[in-house]
């Protein structure tokens, strides 16, 4: 896995060197981890700042290294020596208490140029670098930089596709077991068990029943299930720190489904195929909602879809880029995203069907469920 990181870190530093830049700068959390395995369980976030740093190292008229340094409080210096980070001589900068971390970052760095802070970094950390470096940019995140740890490689796709296609196992196992009555509090700790059993970490599904399924993220009371009842469960864990999300809206044997929410079901369903075809290299995103949002609209319900279609998954459960109407970003080979339409009348039902998908190398989408059937088939079959 070593060498997936010297790949990242190689190609920031190409994209660094391209862009006239001088170095990326990162706190511990999605981009740190992804760069540098740093994230916030292996460091806290304080207001004494732990940074990632890289920057491009020209080796001869070709050649690009990634230089990697990690600016540290003096006195956490030998933890942060500790960090498992996936590079041969790391540079380790020290601050002390009463000095200017940032001074000393551009200092032992002799940073001149163009800064580039990953977007996740707090407002004091762009500040301290803004007042440090007065005759230099410090800017956000370009595309090209973005870009990056937005197209997701083989390794990380394999990750999304366990973890997604446990999800969906899970979900289908604690299905099997529930009874008419059953309190939603009660199915949700079976689903956290199942995901945990599976090898997920930090797995927990947002569970609701009939109409409390019409307020997409829930209604805080514990209803129990009915005998007219659909059961929406949307689901996810992690795992090596890459998100699943699987959404499904399910029926017991026994229920008895009103047919227009049964429709209402197979719309949802209609609406998230025909986003899967509509999603492939070169689309824009926008149009890949629109076109679930259009054939809703045609059911003469489409008012009732009133979240975007999608977002980006990987090292974190929500990501740029975003299937959502006003974004023009092209859809590339490599992007993972969730597909989720849903139709939410309050006071009656709520219908949401969600899996994710990855752009594959012929730049089509393909369900990262697909290992284990992929999309619902019915209500009772999910």
């Amino acid at each position: 896995m070593a060498s997936e990181f010297h790949e990242r870190q190689r190609r920031l530093a190409n994209a660094l060197l391209h862009l006239n830049a001088s170095a990326y700068i990162a706190e511990p959390g999605a981009s740190a981890q992804y760069f540098g395995n740093i994230s916030t369980a292996s460091w806290k976030l304080s207001e004494r700042p732990l940074l990632l740093i890289i920057t491009p190292r020209l080796v001869n008229d070709s050649q690009v290294e990634a230089k990697v340094s990690i600016l540290t409080p003096r006195f956490e210096a030998t933890r942060a020596k500790t960090l498992p980070i996936p590079f041969e001589g790391v540079e380790y900068i020290e601050w002390r208490e009463e000095e200017s971390p940032y001074e000393i970052a551009v200092s032992a760095l002799s940073i001149e140029g163009t800064v580039y802070l990953d977007d996740a970094a707090r407002l004091f950390v762009f500040n301290g670098f803004q007042k440090s470096l007065p005759h230099a940019e410090v800017a956000p995140l370009p595309a090209k930089i973005k870009e990056i740890r937005q197209r997701k490689s083989n390794a990380e796709i394999e990750l999304l596709k366990c973890a997604n296609e446990a999800t969906l196992l899970a979900i289908r196992a604690v299905h099997k077991k529930m009874k008419l009555g059953m309190k939603e509090s009660e199915v949700s700790k079976m689903l956290s068990v199942a995901l945990q059993a599976a090898g997920l970490d930090d797995g927990g599904c947002l569970t609701l029943f009939g109409e409390n399924a019409a307020l997409p993220h829930g209604s805080g009371s514990d209803r129990a299930l009915g005998k007219s009842d659909f059961a929406l469960f949307d689901c996810v864990g992690h795992l090596h720190g890459y998100f699943s999300d699987v959404t499904r809206t399910v029926a017991l044997p026994q229920t008895r489904i009103p047919d227009e929410n049964r429709a209402i079901w197979g719309d949802v369903l209609f609406a998230q195929t025909v986003a899967s075809r509509v999603a492939v290299a070169g689309a824009i995103t926008q149009d890949v909602d629109a076109s679930a949002r259009t054939f809703l609209e045609l059911t003469g319900r489409g008012a009732y879809f009133t979240h975007r279609l999608g977002h980006g998954i990987g090292l974190e459960g929500h990501e740029e880029p975003y299937l959502r109407g006003g974004s023009l970003d092209v859809i590339q080979t490599g992007h993972t995203f969730s597909n989720e339409p849903g139709i939410y009348i309050e006071g009656k039902v709520g219908v949401r069907l969600e899996d994710c998908f990855y752009i594959d190398g012929n730049g089509q989408s393909i369900f990262l469920t697909e290992g284990v059937g992929g999309q619902a088939l019915s209500p009772w079959d999910p």
